[in-house]
């Protein structure tokens, strides 16, 4: 067999697997998350259908809320806006407590992650706050700021705390000792030690944290707007 006929062989076999993993890809990515969002749909309507009193079909629901889906930023007084300027309130609040959480919660992880002697100090404490209710925070906050849109931040704030701290320190403390041992070795100091070593080893950790928080920071949002009142998705 000649070299030309085996590199003819080898690039079918290429484009037979990279065809094969498209397909797979657009299975995985568009026909599989599509079929269950159908299959949501589906079942609305059957249940739509047997229930009238109970809630629209998808098809009802489209019309009778096809003015905020086509007009989402209308204005037509101080308390009926658009579902857009609803939107924006709710992610403003959003983005603020949840960037603030984050500016506080990864720093408490590294000192906990790094030290044992942090670790024992804060670790009760993490434990009797991290299972509070959001909302039980609320009364909390309106007594401290007495005014609902620092209020809402504020409970995002201290609810995506938790989820932040406990795996940004469960991802410095999975560090390997080899590496931190070579760096002293090394004589490497200790802030160039988390920032080549502790820091790129634990992002994961990190990125799991912060998408947990998120997470509850929408949550958390509208229970909150629905409680406290003014402009947001949950009002």
């Amino acid at each position: 067999m000649s070299l030309m006929n085996v590199a003819a062989i080898f690039a079918a076999i290429a484009q037979s697997t990279w065809n094969r993993s498209k397909v797979l890809l657009l299975r995985d990515t568009v026909i599989l998350p599509a079929l269950g969002f159908l299959g949501i749909i589906v079942l609305w309507w059957l249940v739509a259908l047997f229930r009238r009193d109970l809630m629209p079909t998808p098809p009802e629901a489209f019309i009778n809320n096809l003015d905020f889906i086509l007009n989402p930023f209308y204005q037509r007084g101080p308390g009926d806006l658009g579902l857009g300027w609803l939107l924006i309130a709710s992610l403003r609040r959003v983005l603020l407590g949840f960037l603030l959480g984050a500016l506080v919660a990864i720093p408490i992880g590294f000192l906990i992650g790094m030290s044992r002697p942090m670790m024992l100090a804060l670790n009760p404490l993490i434990q009797i706050f991290k299972p509070v209710s959001p909302l039980a925070w609320l009364p909390i906050a309106l007594a401290i700021f007495n005014l609902a849109d620092p209020s809402a931040i504020f409970v995002i704030f201290i609810t995506s705390l938790w989820p932040t701290i406990i795996n940004t320190a469960l991802g410095v403390s999975s560090v390997s000792k080899d590496y931190l041992d070579v760096a002293q070795v090394l004589e490497m100091p200790r802030w160039r030690q988390i920032y080549k070593i502790i820091l790129p080893a634990s992002l994961p950790y990190i990125f799991t944290g912060l998408r947990i928080s998120l997470g509850i920071a929408w949550l958390v949002i509208v229970a909150v707007e629905m409680l406290t009142g003014g402009i947001g998705i949950g009002f």
